[in-house]
């Protein structure tokens, strides 16, 4: 018997339309998306106790950042040792675990909030909630890319782009239900984190049950798959396993392309309110500020879509070129663009390093597919993302850290940033040169196919088999399976 969860359950009929997976996948990331919203919270939670102003005993901004941090280093530790688990079950059921932590954990951190224990919102948000994060942003790659071999890039884009844009939704949602839920007693934050999470619960539940797996040997109506040494963008078509794909050079170089990738983007990302009025002092208000943050949010979607669909035309190897050309020069373009005073210089260069932020997300799960085969995605894309955990501790530690450090040695407040976006430019100089060393991957890494014993056509005389024993085997098994490379 199998239950409702199991991935036998989960295999489309005839004429199912594979179009009905992708806003399934859109459900899952719009919800664990929400991280990026989290900010929200921050000054709220530092006067719990005082409400209207911080009391004694309150939470510090400094204490509540690493609710973040513990968020993301879990989300990439947990799609790291649960990838071939999610792999192995199939998207229903992981889809449905990724739910059920990444609800608990808003409900867990309510109880934190209420209890004034900080140690239970690190728990809840911090480890359960960001179980929830690691598994459901890889459960839905290879479910994609399995039903759109010809468009992986633009099918995993349109799922990831929920992810960058799952702030969208909940910073003005969470700012509604803390103004409905507030009272001279309560600052109305616990509250509203257990609706979220049971929210997030239904919404990631009803995405969940919609995936369905394609059946076996389905390609698309009227495409045919490239002859080998026809496509020549750097794809396989044999598949490596998640522990051999850890011993190739090509993992490795893909591992500092994502991690240096991320961890320029989201030092900016992290600061761009305070930078930006920082830069322009006296011009740029705390309200345009946050206008800024949710334009870039914009930037950071579109560009998980765009970018990710243009690597299907380009190749992934070709587009992340792209990222590191370009992304150099606009890095080291901004420190310009502050001294000359131009505010639409500056938001234009931070607009056009989102798009290549989330793009390096969305197109990631096709490269990985590219490289290692599409068997395994979604356990590979796991182990890589452990990458996005140490760029989740770089990138703002950088940002922070070398702004303090310059503004202690004299450095004017709107030049406090320079250094680091010089720094920024120099990871992907780096970057640039991990990705061009990327080669197709050697044959001795890939999944061994076994010899299928010689089978007998009805009338046929009996075949003997007339090769020579191998060295070292008895005679008895001559005819039997053995492994052999491809």
């Amino acid at each position: 018997m199998t239950g409702p969860l199991d991935k036998e359950r989960t295999l489309a009929g005839p004429g199912f339309n594979r179009w009905l997976i992708p806003p399934c996948a859109l459900a899952t990331h719009l919800c664990i998306g929400q991280v990026y919203a989290l900010s929200v919270f921050n000054l709220p939670l530092t006067r719990q106790l005082g409400v209207t102003n911080a009391a004694a005993g309150d939470w510090r901004l400094t204490q509540l950042g690493w609710i973040f941090t513990i968020a993301i280093f879990v989300l990439g530790a947990s799609a790291a040792l649960f990838g071939k688990w999610v792999q192995a079950q199939g998207p229903r059921k992981s889809g449905f675990v990724a739910a059920a932590c990444w609800g608990a954990g808003f409900l867990v951190g309510a109880l934190g909030i209420h209890l004034h224990q900080l140690w239970l919102v690190y728990l809840g948000y911090g480890v359960l909630g960001g179980c929830g994060l690691g598994i459901g942003y890889i459960t839905p790659v290879s479910t994609l890319i399995a039903w759109f071999p010809d468009r992986r890039g633009m099918a995993t884009g349109m799922a990831i782009m929920g992810f960058g844009g799952g702030a969208l939704i909940a910073s003005p949602l969470s700012a509604f239900l803390m103004r409905h839920f507030a009272s001279p007693t309560s600052t109305g934050v616990a509250a509203t984190w257990l609706v979220l999470g049971s929210l997030y619960f239904v919404v990631m539940t009803v995405g969940a049950f919609g995936y369905r797996l394609p059946p076996p040997a389905w390609k698309p109506a009227g495409w045919t798959e490239p002859a080998r040494g026809e496509d020549r963008r750097l794809v396989t078509r044999g598949n490596v396993t998640p522990s051999e794909a850890i011993r190739t050079p090509q993992f490795w170089l893909l591992w500092i392309v994502l991690c240096f990738n991320v961890t320029a983007g989201i030092g900016v990302l992290g600061q761009a309110s305070a930078m930006i009025q920082e830069v322009f002092k006296g011009t740029v208000t705390a309200a345009a500020a946050a206008g800024f943050v949710g334009l870039l949010s914009l930037f950071n979607m579109a560009g998980r879509f765009l970018w990710a669909s243009l690597s299907d035309k380009i190749g992934r190897k070709a587009t992340y070129a792209c990222f590191f050309t370009l992304g150099t020069g606009i890095y080291a373009l901004v420190p310009l663009a502050g001294r000359s005073g131009s505010v639409v210089l500056f938001i234009a260069c931070l607009c056009a390093i989102l798009t290549m932020y989330g793009g390096g997300f969305a197109t990631i799960p096709a490269y990985l597919a590219d490289v290692f085969g599409t068997k395994y995605v979604s356990a590979v894309h796991g182990r890589l993302l452990t990458a996005w955990s140490a760029a989740g501790v770089f990138g703002p530690v950088m940002v922070n850290y070398i702004r303090q450090s310059q503004i202690e040695h004299g450095v004017p407040r709107h030049q406090a940033y320079n250094v680091t976006m010089y720094l920024m430019a120099g990871l992907l100089v780096i970057a640039f040169f991990a990705n061009l060393l990327i080669r197709p991957v050697a044959e001795r890494h890939f999944e061994r196919p076994f010899e299928r014993p010689f089978e007998r056509k009805e009338g046929e005389p009996e075949r003997k088999n007339t090769r020579p024993p191998r060295a070292g085997l008895p005679p008895a098994t001559l005819g039997s399976p053995h492994p052999k490379h491809s």
